[in-house]
């Protein structure tokens, strides 16, 4: 296969998760001459990623890893535009930004990142590859709109474990512990390979493998298993279009064009169930967590006790009209969901 130096310089690629694996694609990419790149992770740097990723070094550690992926990039090429989103995928990801990739790269180690992801190409159509491994042990899939769907390949059991994450790091201190050297760069190099070469087949327009491919490292071996699974009843498979341009970004012209639908709910307050006392958060559900952690009533309050208000959808009673878009939940270059009398419309901010 050959492909357009231009093209490649044009192309723009999404690679959620910057650990070993997510090293291993950005290096691959930049050094191909890739030069639109946007990084997505919420780690910092620690010991143990010192053994198995390329970019980092002992100077970096407690730094964000997306802040020193996008040094070490420009080092390999100065003319290689990277944005760093230091944030989850499942929250702080504008989906607006997602439909403006060419194709996304997962190399993230937990199946709730995986779902996200999902959810997100499947809103506007994209093309993502997942790579995932373990010791001498790697996997790498395509994900293709209506032949691929994450969601639809894990099961009732895969569905039950979804918001498990066991990272990577835990996996290096344990085989530490253990007195073992972490392999788990061997395999990062193969799989991240094994991205990045179907990543070039979706920039050129080409036919990607349909096919799971298996790495086994103690054996030397390869595996290739059929991988099609698309349910039509899949959850999941809700295509956002056709998608129209915010005149406005903010909440009160939103509200003029019907119910803004929200994807994490916005929490205003949470009651403690045994007193009735009531205290004002104004978060989106996912930060109520830690809001409460740090508390100094609340932290000593289990979270089963404490019931928290919120709001699935906001419309014109909405009581927190002035709020930000960003104060809701809802992040930068995001699509907005609105319901309306007719349907659903789509706004891109």
């Amino acid at each position: 296969m050959n492909i357009d130096a231009d093209r490649l310089r044009e192309a723009r690629v999404m690679v959620v998760g910057c650990g070993a694996l997510g090293n291993e694609v950005l290096k691959n990419l930049v050094l191909l001459g890739v030069e639109h790149v946007v990084v997505v992770d919420f780690d910092v740097v620690e010991q143990g990623n010192l053994t198995r990723s390329v970019l980092f070094r002992c100077s970096d550690v407690g730094k964000p890893k997306v802040g020193v992926v996008k040094d070490a990039l420009k080092e390999i090429n100065a003319n290689v535009d990277v944005t760093t989103i230091f944030g989850d995928i499942a929250y702080d990801v504008g989906l607006a930004l997602v439909r403006q990739m060419d194709v996304i790269m997962g190399c993230v180690d937990s199946r709730w990142a995986r779902y996200c992801i999902q959810r997100l190409c499947t809103r506007v159509g994209k093309t993502w590859i997942d790579g995932g491994i373990i010791g001498m042990e790697g996997t790498m899939r395509v994900f293709v709109p209506k032949v691929n769907c994450y969601a639809c390949s894990l099961g009732t059991e895969g569905m039950d474990e979804l918001r498990r994450r066991v990272p990577c790091a835990g996996v290096i201190r344990q085989t530490e512990a253990a007195g073992h050297a972490p392999t788990t760069s061997v395999a990062a190099s193969v799989i991240g390979a094994w991205q990045v070469a179907e990543a070039l087949k979706v920039i050129a327009g080409v036919e990607v493998e349909k096919r799971m491919c298996y790495y086994d490292g103690d054996n030397l071996n390869v595996q290739k298993a059929v991988f099609e699974a698309w349910d039509d009843d899949c959850a999941l498979h809700e295509e956002w279009t056709p998608i129209e341009p915010a005149k406005e970004c903010s909440l009160a012209w939103l509200l003029g064009l019907g119910v803004v639908v929200l994807d994490d709910a916005f929490v205003d307050y949470v009651v403690n169930r045994e007193t009735g006392e009531r205290t004002e958060v104004m978060l989106p559900a996912h930060r109520v967590a830690d809001f409460v952690k740090r508390h100094t009533q609340l932290s000593i309050v289990p979270m089963p006790k404490l019931y928290q208000h919120e709001y699935m959808e906001v419309d014109s009673s909405f009581p927190y009209p002035m709020l930000s878009l960003e104060e809701l939940g809802i992040p930068a270059h995001d699509i907005v969901k609105i319901k309306t009398s007719t349907g659903y419309r789509y706004v891109e901010l």
